[in-house]
């Protein structure tokens, strides 16, 4: 039965980590990745800060080959990293493994990372492979997806439904609206930032299983 799981990894375990060296207060959200012949190419955000060089903040790290500036809309940044397979870290077990990457956020605290396997073997192997690498993931929730769950439901991360709820809830969504991003973090104890990338990421969810839906 399809798994999804969530752990963390420090942040300084982590190449892209190495942002929190200069800019503690930012959140690094993975966007998507892209398996390539012989790199991993991750699209990824940087969220508040306004520093116009952004790419100099990136310290050099053995595993990072490049990064490059995609896009940037006020304080949040696209980029774009490669670096090499023979690296060991969590994406590249997880391209080895070939379980997806759901969603994946940094902190200068931890990195969140939720997965999802096909069966509850791939997430098995998938923690396998960290530990032969002596990598410190901590699993913090695994469940299965279950036939009764709807489209949407699948598709959500547990904290994107949390943020969406309250933010339907306490009128967010309303015009004019009734709480702000700011207020919506300090109830759930996160940054204003960190609510948007949940909303967002949510929001993106739910249509696209929507859509997905209504042209099938």
């Amino acid at each position: 039965m399809a798994t999804e799981a969530t752990f963390t990894v420090p942040s300084d375990q982590f190449p892209l980590g190495t942002v929190f060296h200069q800019l503690p207060d930012v959140t690094v959200e993975l966007e998507r990745l892209i398996p390539a012949q012989d790199v991993v190419i991750p699209y990824f955000w940087v969220r508040g800060t306004e520093v116009n060089d952004i790419e100099s903040v990136f310290n050099e790290h053995p595993g990072v080959k490049d990064i490059r500036l995609v896009d940037s809309v006020e304080d949040e940044y696209l980029l774009r990293v490669e670096w090499a397979l023979d690296y060991d870290d969590v994406l590249t077990i997880l391209g080895e493994t070939e379980v997806p990457l759901i969603e994946a956020t940094g902190t200068n605290r931890q990195w969140t990372f939720e997965i999802r396997g096909d069966e509850r073997s791939d997430i098995a192997a998938f923690q396998r492979r960290c530990r032969e690498l002596d990598i410190p993931i901590t699993l913090t929730e695994l469940h299965a997806l279950t036939p009764v769950e709807t489209a949407a439901e699948a598709v959500l991360t547990d904290t994107q439904q949390e943020a969406l709820v309250l933010a339907h809830e306490r009128g967010y969504f309303e015009s004019p609206r009734e709480v702000t991003l700011e207020d919506l973090g300090e109830e759930l104890g996160i940054s204003q930032q960190a609510v948007g990338s949940r909303l967002r990421g949510g929001i993106k969810h739910v249509l696209g299983s929507t859509l997905s839906a209504l042209t099938v």
